[in-house]
C-alpha cells in the first residue's frame, strides 16, 4: 500500500491511498475508485470526514483519494465544483497508471463536501466548469454517489452559511446550486444518509434530493436514522461521534455500491 499526492492544475490536491500491485491477484490489480469530499460549510475541509473514511473504503478493497478543495476566498463560486470535476478528469485520464477502473469512479462527500458531490454529479456539464477544464464531453461526470448528510437546497431548508460561503450576493448561482432543481434522468445512482434529529443541516435536505431522484428515475438508496446530530462521519469514537446503530450507513453503502460497480473481494 502506498500514499500519493498530487497537485491538479486547479490548485488543489488530491491524495490517495493505492494497493500495491501483485502478480499473485492479477485480476485485483485494477479497482474501482473513491474520490472523498470533507465537509466544512465551504470554510474549511474536515479532517474527521477525510481519512477516517477513507480508510474504511480501502478495507472494502477500493483505491481512494481525498480532495483538499478551495475553501479560502469566500465566495467560491464555481472554484469547487471546478476542482472536484478536475480530480475526476485526473482519476479518469490517468486510470491506467493508477491502475484504476476508468468506468467506476464514486464520489463521497459529507455536509457541504456531499454537496459539492452532488453538484459534480449533476452540473459536471455546466459551462463554467467545462470552460476551465478544456473539455467538452462526459470526462467529469462520477459513476456513482454517495452522499453523507447533504446539504442540497438553497430554500427553507437550506444550511445558509455554506451557501453564503459558495455563492455570496449572486443569486442566480445560488438557485443553480440549490441541487433538487438541478436532477435529470442522466445522472448517476445515488446513495444517500442522513439523521432526522439533524439541526445544523435539517433532513428535507435529503428528502428534497431523494424526491427529484425518484421523479427522473433516477436509482437511489436513502436511509434516515432516527437519532444523532450532523457531521458524524463514520459513527465511531475515532471521529467523537461514536452510534453503533447509526454506523451501520457504512456497510449499507459497501454493499449498495459494491452492486452498483459490480464490485466484490
Amino acid at each position: 500500500m502506498k500514499f500519493v499526492e498530487y497537485k491538479l492544475a486547479t490548485g488543489a490536491m488530491l491524495t490517495g491511498y493505492l494497493r500495491d500491485e501483485t502478480t499473485e491477484m492479477p485480476s485485483y490489480n485494477t479497482r474501482p475508485a473513491v474520490l472523498i469530499l470533507p465537509g466544512g460549510g465551504y470554510r474549511y475541509c474536515s479532517p474527521r470526514e477525510a481519512d477516517p473514511v477513507a480508510v474504511q473504503f480501502l478495507q472494502a478493497g477500493y483505491h481512494v483519494f481525498t480532495l483538499i478543495y478551495s475553501t479560502d476566498h469566500a465566495p467560491l463560486l464555481w472554484q469547487p465544483l471546478t476542482e472536484a470535476a478536475s480530480a475526476i478528469l485526473y482519476l479518469r485520464r490517468n486510470a491506467a497508471d493508477l491502475r484504476i477502473a476508468a468506468d467506476k469512479i464514486t464520489i463521497v462527500g459529507f455536509s457541504a463536501g456531499a454537496h459539492l458531490a452532488a453538484s459534480t454529479a449533476l452540473l459536471w456539464d455546466a459551462a463554467p466548469v467545462q470552460q476551465a477544464l478544456g473539455i467538452t464531453g462526459t470526462e467529469a461526470r462520477p459513476n456513482a454517489v454517495v452522499l453523507g448528510y447533504p446539504v442540497i437546497t438553497s430554500g427553507k431548508f437550506a444550511h445558509r452559511g455554506s451557501f453564503e460561503n459558495l455563492c455570496g450576493a449572486d443569486e442566480a448561482l445560488l438557485q443553480t446550486m440549490s441541487l433538487e432543481n438541478q436532477v435529470r434522468p442522466d445522472v448517476p445512482p445515488f446513495f444517500i444518509w442522513h439523521t432526522v434529529e439533524d439541526q445544523a443541516v435539517p433532513v428535507e435536505n435529503s428528502l428534497l434530493l431523494a424526491g427529484a431522484l425518484k421523479e427522473n428515475n433516477v436509482p437511489f438508496e436513502l436511509h434516515l436514522f432516527t437519532h444523532g446530530g450532523h457531521g458524524s462521519s463514520t459513527c465511531t469514537n475515532e471521529v467523537n461521534t461514536p452510534n453503533k446503530h447509526n454506523n451501520a450507513w457504512l456497510p449499507l453503502c459497501m454493499g449498495w455500491l459494491g452492486e452498483t460497480l459490480d464490485f466484490t473481494l
